[in-house]
């Protein structure tokens, strides 16, 4: 932990604090998904949209939040961390407003894009301030800790926009949503310290953006991490982003039951986050990867599988993607750390263009590659596993390379270390 800070008991108890808090800002894009999903039914009707149409309510969304995400960490280094989140906030209320009151499809599109564009702020910009505060084994605790309650995001969010369909039409959703920015920004306000000083500040500019950017792109090793931890979560999002055909098409669900399909796989996911931290210190990061990855393929494999030899239902079509679940949780914050740990220099930076990767990937499953496979249970599962072998199939490769580095003695071997570190 940096000597500036926790050197006193009112940081060490700020500190305390940002587990929830960062978890919490950091679920506002996912709360900002899966809440619309049980509308979807009601909104194509009142806008007279088909699927495909409504998917793009969702794609929309996240190639907006990607092409932010590359801006939410530069900025916070240059303004820092805090002034950038409350405002991120506000914009995300007004965007909020903005789809409660929309009339057409297409303005509830510009509206969703306007979201994107902050939604993703408590995310990037969290990530940085876990790194600002602690270093190794801590920094994996509290991004775990962070991930168990970002966790919940999924899980809840179908179920309170389920509930409020149940008694009020789609707009309360959105209406929801500004409630929930407008207590997040009173939140940061009151208990988010400000962990980037202006003597650690860069200044922002478009010229010294782009060299960043280049700089942390150009590394081959964040590269390969970044496009792992895409893939390996693309496995799952196929699912997330196909939530409403599987739940109201495949299973047969009402919009009030997708907490059936949400609640075992968001669960799985926080074990996960939970193990994570435990392990924190107790097991290298490249053992906790394999550990990981052989429980994502016994996922894809099994998913497979069980699609082939039975129709799709409750609850044994569940139970391939709650491992799937479990084994990102035990991924994702090895790959996380190990990339900030690349540019220390750069930390949001780095967060922006990691964040971009996945969210970009993201975009192109929800809004290709979700409607193409989503007409059947094994159509998902052949497309899901595709991603979790790919990623399995690239860190082959980085360990690999990383080994033959290490014995020619290069001084790009130093790229292996942050995942043994961990």
């Amino acid at each position: 932990m940096d000597s500036h800070q926790g050197s006193t008991g009112g940081q060490a108890k700020a500190a305390r604090l940002l587990a929830p808090l960062l978890g919490c800002l950091a679920m506002l894009g996912a709360f900002s998904i899966d809440t619309v999903f049980p509308a979807f039914p009601q909104i194509g009707r009142a806008f007279s949209a088909n699927d495909l149409a409504l998917q793009q309510t969702i794609s929309v969304y996240l190639f907006a939040y990607a092409g932010m995400s590359l801006f939410h960490g530069p900025l916070s280094d240059a303004l820092g961390r805090k002034r950038v989140i409350s405002v991120g906030l506000f914009c995300f209320g007004l965007a909020s407003l903005g789809c409660a009151l929309s009339t057409t499809l297409e303005m509830l599109l510009v509206f969703r894009a306007l979201q994107g564009l902050s939604a993703g702020v408590g995310l990037i910009v969290g990530r940085a301030v876990i790194r600002d505060l602690f270093e190794g084994a801590d920094a994996q605790r509290l991004m775990s800790h962070v991930s168990m309650v970002f966790g919940v995001a999924p899980a809840i969010a179908p179920i309170v926009g389920g509930w409020i369909i149940g008694f009020s039409r789609w707009p309360g959703i959105f209406y929801f949503l500004v409630a929930l920015s407008l207590g997040l920004l009173l939140a940061t306000a009151a208990a988010l310290p400000e962990t980037h000083p202006e003597s650690r500040r860069t200044q922002l500019a478009i010229k010294p953006l782009l060299r960043s950017y280049w700089t942390i792109f150009s590394n081959g090793r964040f590269r390969r991490l970044s496009v792992i931890a895409a893939l390996n979560f693309g496995g799952l999002f196929l699912y997330i982003a196909s939530a409403p055909a599987l739940v109201l098409k495949h299973l047969k669900r009402t919009p009030q039951e997708f907490y059936l399909f949400f609640v075992p796989v968001i669960a799985c996911m926080i074990l996960g986050a939970f193990l994570s931290g435990r392990l924190a210190g107790r097991l290298s990061g490249h053992l906790q990867m394999r550990a990981g990855f052989a429980l994502g393929l016994i996922a894809a494999l099994s998913n497979i599988a069980l699609n082939l030899w039975m129709p799709p239902a409750l609850p044994w079509v569940l139970i391939p993607i709650m491992l799937t679940s479990l084994s990102i949780a035990l991924i994702s914050p090895i790959i996380t750390l190990a990339n900030l740990n690349l540019f220390p220099s750069m930390r949001g930076g780095a967060s922006s263009v990691q964040a971009f990767i996945a969210l970009l990937s993201n975009a192109l499953i929800a809004g290709v590659v979700s409607p193409l496979l989503s007409g059947s249970a094994l159509t998902l599962a052949y497309g899901s596993a595709a991603m979790l072998i790919s990623g399995w199939l690239i860190w082959r490769f980085d360990l690999i390379r990383g080994k033959r580095l290490a014995l020619r003695s290069t001084p790009d071997a130093a790229a292996l270390q942050p995942l043994d570190e961990l």
